[in-house]
């Protein structure tokens, strides 16, 4: 490894085609003891495929999905098991019946490649996937999502919520389900220059429809990622741009048609959750967010609207250009970290701000389902140690991170240390490190994510004490090939 290379053998994640596969692991083959209370299964989505023909994707976000599905506790299995499969979305199943690439994609244009209906991607559906109202959805940008049978990972069909929306309905991949009331809330964004807009959904858990809020926007915003407390919506606006215009060029990819425009700065907007009203519109600087941790309402401080507590990892610029090219990610990453806004909602202003003192290029934030919406305090996500550095890298660790109060208040208590767990070298980390409770002691936590070893090229998905990271993986569980470290996950208990 040079000096300049802090991810040797990272190539080999994008240069295979995963095979799908239900794989029995029994318990001689793992390493180690998976704790009792993490009975159920792990459900992770992410890009798995990078090449069609010969076209070989050049971004991350290109690769068509696959879903995997971890299980674990079954009685009488005495171990896990394992299944992955493909997403046959329009796009895989088109291009597997042309046998070449069709569409362009997220980060790759080339000859003769097609938009559909002439102005939008084809969503490979690789970003997400949740149970929810019954059923296994599997979640792309811009598009609806996908049913697959939850055993087999088969794909069932798009799912269009009883025919309440259609494919041209924009629709986001981060739903946000709350473990109260069974609802999902999600989003979606239009582009259209002369009239961006961004539309909320609310759901049922019978899986109705009973909230649809359009409002405009004063720019076509990026926007990947909200939070939902227990009475509002929010979102971070980053002056991250997209020009359809750049976009419709010949040639042109949909990272091409995004622009940095800092001196939009950014904004949290909040919204009512029950009715959709906005609440009101912050100004916070100029810098961007992929994903939000979690918001939660105070209503503590005895105004009459209330505060938000509004959670974000946030970084100096976009994170996107550094998901290019494959094999060679994120060389000149910047730093992110973990910041906590209280807002006044009468006001509409930021009351109180903290940062946690964790500094490096850090994402996919994770504090545990049954809290979402809810006042927490710890939460995990993936970060590169080589962060500042030129060359390659990856995510090379696994950090713990809580906020010194649990309710939003400033206590004048200092944040603790992060925890954090180091991979060995050659050894890099993946999929939404999702957090698992035991339901007996709130205080005891589990956290699965994704390993792959290019040294020896290996997959294995790894346990940890989510309060004592330092200590290395309380279970590894091997694969017997690997697939690609993927996006985000969740967990269904048993």
């Amino acid at each position: 490894m040079t000096a300049s290379d802090h991810a040797p053998g990272l190539e080999r994640l994008f240069e295979r085609l995963p095979e799908e596969r239900r794989e029995e692991i029994p318990a001689s083959r793992i390493e180690g003891a998976v704790p009792s209370f993490v009975r159920g299964t792990y459900f992770v989505n992410g890009p798995a495929r990078f090449r069609r023909g010969d076209v070989s994707y050049r971004h991350w976000l290109d690769g068509d999905g696959m879903v995997c599905a971890l299980r674990l506790g079954e009685e009488g299995t005495g171990g896990a098991r394992f299944v992955n499969r493909f997403v046959r979305s329009h796009k895989w199943t088109a291009e597997e019946a042309a046998g070449r690439a069709v569409y362009r994609t997220f980060g790759t244009a080339f000859a003769g490649d097609e938009l559909v209906r002439g102005i939008a991607l084809a969503s490979p559906v690789n970003v997400s996937v949740y149970p929810w109202a019954g059923k296994l959805l599997a979640f792309g940008e811009q598009g609806l999502p996908w049913e697959l049978d939850a055993a087999t990972l088969e794909t069932v069909g798009e799912h269009d919520f009883g025919r309440r929306l259609n494919p041209v309905s924009p629709f986001a991949a981060h739903p946000v389900f709350d473990p109260a009331s069974g609802e999902m809330i999600n989003f979606g964004v239009s582009f259209a220059a002369r009239r961006p807009t961004v539309t909320l959904y609310r759901f049922a858990p019978s899986g109705d429809l009973v909230l649809r809020r359009r409002h405009d926007l004063d720019a076509p915003r990026s926007v990947h990622d909200f939070a939902v407390s227990e009475r509002h919506v929010v979102f971070y606006l980053s002056p991250y741009v997209f020009d359809m215009d750049a976009f419709m060029a010949a040639g042109a990819t949909l990272v091409d048609g995004l622009a940095w425009r800092p001196e939009l700065g950014s904004l949290l907007r909040v919204f009512d959750r029950e009715s959709g009203d906005e609440v009101a519109s912050v100004p916070i600087g100029a810098k961007y967010c992929l994903h939000l941790i979690n918001a939660f309402d105070d209503e503590s401080s005895g105004h009459s609207a209330g505060r938000l507590v509004v959670d974000v990892v946030e970084l100096e610029e976009p994170v996107y250009p550094d998901y290019t090219p494959l094999g060679e990610l994120f060389t000149d990453v910047e730093p992110g970290q973990p910041v906590r806004r209280v807002i006044d909602l009468a006001s509409g202003s930021v009351v109180a701000e903290e940062r946690l003192p964790y500094r490096e290029a850090c994402d996919f934030p994770n504090h545990g389902g049954h809290l979402v919406g809810r006042p927490y305090r710890d939460f995990w996500l993936l970060g590169i140690s080589a962060t500042g550095k030129p060359g390659r890298k990856f995510f090379d660790r696994l950090v713990g991170c809580r906020w010194p109060d649990v309710d939003g208040k400033t206590a004048g208590e200092a944040a603790p240390p992060p925890r954090i767990y180091q991979s060995p070298p050659g050894r890099y980390l993946g999929g939404e490190p999702v957090c698992v409770h035991d339901p007996a002691d709130p205080q005891r936590a589990a956290v699965i994510c994704q390993e792959y070893d290019a040294t020896a090229d290996r997959g294995a998905f790894l346990i940890f004490d989510g309060h004592d990271l330092e200590a290395g993986p309380l279970a590894r569980i091997p694969l017997s090939s690997p697939v690609p470290l993927l996006f985000h996950a969740t967990f269904e208990a048993a």
